[in-house]
């Protein structure tokens, strides 16, 4: 028998985000989008997952790589017995590695939209960790939440966001969030946190449009899930995929494309497509040490560590809420 765990479920019940009515509006403008987070039910996050292991998606095994050789660091930085307020746990490796090397950790609370997927991490997690305090939050973390009350107190609290995932908000969410980051931690806490790097467009562009096509599948989920939970009927495959580097603005843009003419129906309406037109699904914003960490400080954080491979192509930052 394993060691006895408790899991602790907050539900903030996500899904009443209104996936229909977002959907609808996406859909309906001149360039149409859908939000990237409905890509992220049980399914969409599995197949990140499987995205996180390929050959060309470097920012995954670049940070690990960075978080094998620093996180005594890291973990030293942060002090001992802080909490670990996560925001979107992913399969929970680099969350292993910190929680390992962390000092005599308080609590760690895990927030993720898939309620399925964050218990199953979770779970996992408090198998491993069983003197640690688990309060996943089931959540959109773009909005703003509580920390709950630990059984015992925490001399911090330290959001963690790895994955660069702070990438695929827009200036104004990244604004947003950051700063409910730092109202949820408070004074005298932190932040940890991943940011890809601009580098050679060929580096990154082969992360987002790789060999096998799962990013497509992943990105293709959007569709899969609004005909399987809004009614209505795409056909997945008279849509192609494609992310490209857009050097001005410094972010991948991923879109799915039109293959031909055709209509679909969604929520009582019908949206038109023309061949080639195409639904812009998510943005990647690459970024620069300097740069988002003036940007950063308009929320009220100040850089304190920066730790990067060889090469620089990825980085993780730790940063003080003043």
């Amino acid at each position: 028998m394993g060691p006895e765990f408790k899991i602790r479920l907050i539900d903030y019940e996500p899904t009443a985000d209104n996936f229909l009515e977002e959907a609808l509006e996406g859909l309906q403008k001149p360039q149409k989008t859908l939000p990237c987070k409905f890509i992220y039910d049980e399914q969409g996050s599995e197949i990140f997952s499987r995205i996180c292991e390929l050959d060309e998606y470097y920012p995954t095994r670049t940070e690990i790589a960075i978080m094998r050789e620093r996180a005594n660091e890291m973990a030293e930085v942060m002090g001992p017995e802080c909490a670990i307020v996560e925001y979107g746990i992913g399969s929970a490796l680099k969350t292993h590695m910190l929680l390992e090397a962390l000092d005599d950790p308080v609590a760690c609370v895990p927030v993720e939209i898939s309620r399925e997927f964050l218990l199953n991490s979770t779970e996992g997690l408090a198998r491993e960790f069983p003197h640690i305090e688990f309060v996943p939050i089931c959540a959109n973390f773009l909005a703003p939440f509580s920390l709950p009350v630990f059984s015992r107190p925490a001399r911090r609290a330290i959001a963690y966001f790895p994955g660069s995932t702070i990438g695929n908000l827009t200036p104004d969410e990244a604004e947003d969030l950051l700063g409910n980051m730092a109202a949820t931690c408070g004074g005298g806490g932190g932040l940890l946190l991943g940011i890809d790097l601009i580098k050679e467009v060929e580096t990154i562009e082969a992360a987002y449009n790789d060999s096998l096509g799962v990013t497509e599948e992943f990105n293709k989920n959007l569709l899969v899930r609004m005909n399987r939970e809004l009614g209505a009927d795409f056909n997945v495959e008279s849509f192609d995929f494609r992310a490209f580097y857009n050097s001005e603005v410094r972010r991948v843009e991923s879109y799915l494309i039109s293959q031909a003419p055709q209509s679909v129906r969604l929520g009582g309406k019908t949206i038109s497509f023309k061949k080639g037109e195409t639904i812009h699904t998510e943005n990647s914003h690459k970024y620069d040490i300097k740069d988002f960490s003036e940007f950063a400080a308009g929320q009220g954080f100040q850089t304190e560590k920066v730790w990067t491979d060889g090469e620089k192509k990825f980085a993780v930052l730790f940063l003080k809420i003043a």
